[in-house]
C-alpha cells in the first residue's frame, strides 16, 4: 500500500470513528453530564458561592452551549489522533494477527487495544461526572491515569514481544506473563483520592454510558480502518494482474 494511502485511509478512518464517539456521546453521556452539573450548581447555591439569578442562568447555558457544540468535533480530533496510533500499530502486526479478512485482524487489534489501553484503566480509575472530584487533585488523577495508560500499554507490548520468541501453547506464558504484572500493577498503584460525594445511581450510570461511548470509537475504527485496508488492497492486487 502507498504512503498517500496508508495515510489518507488511517485520517479517515479515525475521523468517521470520532464522528461516532462524539455522536454516541452527545446522544447518551450528555444527559448525565446536565444532571451532574445541576446538582453541583444546587450544592453552589446552598453554599453561597453562588447565586440563583437569572445571570447565572444566562451565562451557564450559554457555557453549556458551546460545550455541547464542541463534542462532535471534540470527537473528531481525539478519533484522528487515535485512530493514527490504531493505523501505524495495524500496519506493523497486521501480518501476525489472526483472521482470514482484514476486517476480522483489525477488529481483533481494536479489541486488544481498547482491553489494555482502555478497560484496564477504567477500572482502576472508572470515569467521574463533574460532581465528583476536587479540582485541586485534577492534575494528580490525570497523572495517574495517563500513566496507568502508559504502564499497560507498554506492558502489553513487551509481552508480546516476549510471545515471538515462544511456540505453540508456550506463547500463553507470555499473556499470563502480563495478567500477572497488570495485576500487580493494578494493587501497586494509588487510590483516586477523591471521594465519591454524587449519587452512586448517577455514577455508576454516567460510567456505563461513557464505557459504550468509547467502546463504539473501537468498534467503529476496527470496522472501517478494516473495510479501507481491505478494499485498498484489492484495488492493489487488481492492478498489478490488469
Amino acid at each position: 500500500m502507498k504512503t498517500i494511502q496508508f495515510i489518507v485511509i488511517v485520517l479517515i478512518s479515525g475521523a468517521f470513528a470520532g464522528l461516532i464517539h462524539g455522536t454516541v456521546n452527545f446522544a447518551i453521556v450528555e444527559p448525565y453530564l446536565d444532571q451532574a452539573i445541576g446538582i453541583e450548581n444546587q450544592n453552589l447555591f446552598a453554599s453561597g458561592e453562588a447565586e440563583n439569578s437569572p445571570e447565572f442562568w444566562v451565562e451557564y447555558e450559554g457555557y453549556r452551549i458551546w460545550q455541547k457544540s464542541g463534542q462532535i468535533l471534540a470527537g473528531i480530533i481525539l478519533g484522528v489522533s487515535i485512530g493514527s496510533l490504531f493505523g501505524v500499530v495495524f500496519a506493523l502486526s497486521r501480518n501476525s494477527l489472526p483472521g482470514n479478512h482484514d476486517v476480522k485482524k483489525s477488529l481483533l487489534l481494536a479489541a486488544i487495544m481498547w482491553f489494555t489501553l482502555y478497560l484496564i484503566p477504567f477500572l482502576k480509575y472508572p470515569a467521574n461526572p463533574p460532581t465528583v472530584g476536587d479540582g485541586e487533585t485534577v492534575v494528580l488523577r490525570a497523572i495517574l491515569y495517563l500513566s496507568f495508560i502508559a504502564i499497560s500499554g507498554i506492558g502489553a507490548l513487551a509481552f508480546y514481544k516476549l510471545s515471538k520468541k515462544f511456540e505453540n501453547n508456550k506463547k500463553l506464558l507470555s499473556l499470563v506473563g502480563y495478567g500477572v504484572f497488570i495485576s500487580a500493577v493494578f494493587f501497586i498503584m494509588p487510590e483516586n483520592p477523591d471521594e465519591i460525594t454524587a449519587p452512586m445511581s448517577l455514577v455508576n450510570e454516567f460510567r456505563l454510558m461513557s464505557m459504550l461511548g468509547v467502546s463504539s470509537f473501537w468498534i467503529s475504527v476496527g470496522i472501517i480502518l478494516g473495510l479501507f485496508w481491505n478494499r485498498f488492497k484489492s484495488d492493489q492486487k487488481t492492478e498489478q494482474y490488469s
